[in-house]
């Protein structure tokens, strides 16, 4: 079964993850006789103190995993997997009907394999790497009955785009590769058993991208205008182009094409035009004609599920407070009940047969990792096959609790709070006591927080800290007038959102306004940063992670193939051409205001991300010490826009446990063993964590690119 998620190109460092909610999803848990009962009311009332849970090790959750992005073959005969080998992930596989017979397929021995995908050739994998974290991924191609590897984008400084694959011409792939110009990305047609690439399309239209058909044919290409719209072309069987739509700028960033059926005739589009939320529309590419299929007045379209075989889409999901499925057809009705009957929690189809017999479908809970089956849909037999995190089983994790936040203006912010159990030991939602709270920041800005298992949240509630994920304005999957509201306010209305968030927090007695801290990644980074420097008397302390200090150099060093997508930058944040743009973009840059800082300040960076320079981080750092105001700086040198090795992850949460223990006193467990096998290094402020300049001294460094 084929699901298609389109998303879009931002800052953001995490992906989302998709659920189908129980009958009462998204309504507010019941009210505690102490606890208050909407956001007016007051704190609740001092109960006993309650014996802080097991401590659960950061090995636990920022450790490698057992068994992850699970899937099976087209043709059935195999199931595959990613897990460790001698510490690094590679991918496995095993006969789909004895999983207990798998091995390793690839043996990557640096920074592993996590992005990896069944070819319709026999007996074919592909995969995607890249080097240190600079995001030029190559795709691979896996012959099992061989063992070779094939690099099928072996050219530097390149980056592979995969555009299709598809079971009518299963030994070849279509790629877009920058080899040529890299800011464009021309389209090959490649063949997977020698890696031979035939010119498709030569991008010197400044094409965005191409939609191709199950036939490997371009059917639209999309081009970005100067008013930040999309004009969208057809070929026009002479050589040239012709219009076939377009997109205004406020649809920008919320209309998208997904994928086209397999007769070659209906295109499937995530279309907010003439509405605000995102709806499914099937298109008739002969005529034009769209039929609605599914729309949400609360929220956009998150995903849809596909016969494997003929593309139809057969159930379309939303996501407001939950994630919720709706079966378009009876095809697939019983299937999603018999899954959603798993659990309260979260389902994802991973993959499935081609012949659509077989799924494998994963199962999660916020305070339950993924939980892998084989779904055999005639007989309705569900098989447990791994855990993703078997180590979690039954430690005390902390329920997840959708909210509806408004901000001073009227919006609704919808937002997830976790409380630690000693906080909300009966786990209902409703704080006994206060905690201290850590505003936990998503990425993007053009990304959302969702429900579902997160690590991040699960180990600052087991330190002792509530913690509260906001869908500022911005975020996506809201509808356009929410993405649109955020246009030109970084650092104004979109921090107001999650001042606004902490003052709800601290009416409801989640936590106190002297005990909060801000942490962050890429965009959350950036509003890090912003909340020590614009207002500097609501956080205790904060972590930025690759969060931008400066708006002009982050616009200077964006990566060359974001030429497509550099008019919704100037369109919505601000202009660095033009003087006037310039200047706001200074002003809006914590870089200027780096003497207003006085609270304790963390900041990560990987020295090879190619999105936010380590140079933001770098120049934030020297500003503060030259006007002798305390940091700590932790620089990977093997890293990119996050952490993707294991050891490098555990490193840096022992680093900032440290440091919001002293900052907030919740629990620490102590760095011991937690910095081997990663590449920190710590240039400045090591002394303000406890215990970290002590274990540097020991630390053996360890760089795998």
């Amino acid at each position: 079964m084929r699901r298609f998620l389109l998303l879009s190109l931002g800052l953001a460092v995490a992906p989302a993850a998709c659920s189908n909610p129980p009958a009462d999803a998204g309504k507010a848990p019941p009210a505690k006789k102490a606890a208050p009962a909407d956001a007016k009311a007051g704190p609740p009332t001092t109960a006993p103190p309650v014996e802080a849970p097991e401590l659960i090790p950061r090995e636990f959750l920022f450790g490698n995993p057992e068994r992850v992005n699970v899937q099976i073959s087209p043709d059935g005969k195999h199931l595959s997997w990613v897990a460790p080998v001698d510490g690094v992930l590679n991918v496995h596989v095993a006969p789909a009907d004895d999983p207990g017979k798998g091995r390793a397929v690839t043996a990557d021995k640096a920074r592993g394999i996590t992005q990896y995908f069944w070819s319709y050739r026999p007996d074919t994998l592909l995969f995607m790497r890249d080097s240190g974290g600079d995001e030029d991924f190559h795709l691979h191609a896996l012959d099992l009955k061989t063992g070779e590897s094939r690099d099928l984008s072996a050219y530097p400084k390149t980056r592979a785009m995969v555009n299709g694959v598809s079971h009518l011409h299963p030994d070849v792939v279509l790629v877009g590769m920058n080899d040529r110009d890299p800011q464009w990305h021309d389209l090959y047609r490649v063949d997977l058993a020698t890696g031979k690439r035939t010119l498709v399309e030569r991008n010197d239209q400044k094409f965005a991208g191409y939609i191709t058909d199950p036939e490997l044919k371009v059917r639209l290409a999309t081009r970005t205008r100067d008013d930040g719209g999309m004009d969208v072309l057809q070929p026009d069987g002479k050589g040239k182009w012709k219009p076939f739509t377009e997109v205004p700028f406020d649809d920008s960033l919320s209309t998208n094409f997904g994928n086209i059926t397999t007769d070659g005739k209906t295109l499937y589009l995530r279309d907010s035009r003439d509405r605000n939320t995102v709806a499914l529309v099937a298109v008739d590419l002969a005529t034009g004609d769209k039929k609605l299929l599914l729309e949400d007045p609360r929220a956009d379209i998150s995903g849809a599920l596909a016969d494997p075989r003929t593309g139809v889409v057969r159930a379309v999901a939303t996501n407001y407070l939950r994630e919720e499925w709706k079966a378009l057809d009876d095809s697939v009705a019983g299937d999603l009940k018999k899954l959603q009957a798993i659990g309260p929690g979260v389902i994802n189809v991973n993959s499935s047969t081609l012949d659509d017999s077989t799924w494998i479908v994963a199962y999660s809970a916020a305070e339950a990792p993924s939980v892998y089956y084989r779904y055999t849909r005639a007989s309705g037999e569900l098989t447990r096959l791994f855990s993703a995190r078997p180590a979690l089983d039954g430690k005390p994790l902390a329920k997840q609790w959708p909210q509806e936040i408004p901000a001073r203006d009227g919006l609704t912010l919808v937002s997830y709070l976790t409380l630690p159990l000693q906080a909300d030991p009966e786990q209902d939602g409703k704080p006994n006591t206060p905690a201290p709270m850590v505003l936990y920041v998503h990425g993007g800005p053009w990304a959302r927080d969702s429900y579902g298992y997160n690590p991040s949240p699960q180990w600052l509630a087991n330190r002792g800290y509530a913690v509260l994920q906001v869908n500022y304005r911005g975020s996506t999957g809201f509808g356009k007038d929410f993405v649109n509201k955020s246009n030109f306010e970084w650092a104004g209305k979109m921090h107001e959102d999650l001042v606004d968030a902490v003052d709800w927090a601290v009416k409801q007695g989640v936590t106190t306004a002297d005990q909060v801290a801000i942490m962050g990644g890429s965009y959350g980074g950036y509003a890090t940063l912003v909340g020590l420097t614009f207002t500097p008397d609501t956080f205790k302390c904060g972590v930025d992670v690759v969060g931008p200090s400066n708006l002009i150099t982050l616009f200077n060093t964006f990566p060359a193939y974001w030429a497509s997508f550099m008019q919704q930058w100037y369109l919505r944040v601000g202009d660095p051409r033009t003087e006037d743009g310039k200047k706001k973009l200074l002003d809006r840059s914590p870089i200027s205001h780096v003497d207003k800082i006085k609270k304790p300040l963390l900041i990560a960076q990987g020295a090879n991300d190619p999105r936010v320079k380590q140079a933001e981080s770098d120049q934030i750092v020297e500003a503060m010490k030259a006007k002798n105001i305390p940091v700590t700086y932790v620089l990977f040198p093997d890293e990119g826009h996050g952490f993707a090795r294991a050891e490098n992850s555990k490193a840096f949460t022992a680093a900032a446990e440290g440091f919001l223990g002293t900052c907030l006193g919740g629990r620490v467990e102590p760095i011991g063993k937690d910095l081997t096998g990663s590449s920190i290094t710590v240039p400045v402020g090591a002394e303000s964590v406890p215990g970290l300049a002590e274990a540097l001294r020991s630390h053996t460094q360890a760089i795998k690119q």
